[in-house]
C-alpha cells in the first residue's frame, strides 16, 4: 500500500502511523478489533473522481472496507502465526 492509503488505516488501528514501524503480535487483536470497528462505523461511499475532458468513464469509488480488506487479512494471518508485522 501506498502512504496515501496505508497511513489513514495505521491510525485507525490506534497506530501513530509512523513509517518505519511494526506492530507486535500481542497487540494485532486489538488492532484488528479497532480497524473492524472503524470499517463499520464507516458511512464511506468514496465519491467518484468524476470525469476528465473527453473522458466519457468515470472513475468508480474505493471503500474504506475495500481499502481496509487486505490490511486485516494480512493482520489476521499474522496472529494466527504470532508473528510481528513490519512496514516501512
Amino acid at each position: 500500500m501506498f502512504g496515501d492509503v496505508a497511513v489513514p488505516l495505521l491510525k485507525l488501528m490506534g497506530h501513530s502511523g509512523t513509517v518505519p514501524s511494526a506492530i507486535l503480535p500481542e497487540d494485532i487483536p486489538a488492532a484488528v478489533a479497532r480497524l473492524k470497528d472503524a470499517v463499520a462505523a464507516s458511512a464511506d461511499t468514496a465519491s467518484p473522481a468524476g470525469r476528465k475532458d473527453g473522458d466519457s468513464k468515470e472513475e468508480l469509488p474505493v471503500s474504506l472496507k475495500q481499502r481496509a480488506f487486505p490490511l486485516i487479512e494480512l493482520l489476521e494471518r499474522a496472529a494466527r502465526r504470532e508473528c510481528e508485522v513490519v512496514w516501512r
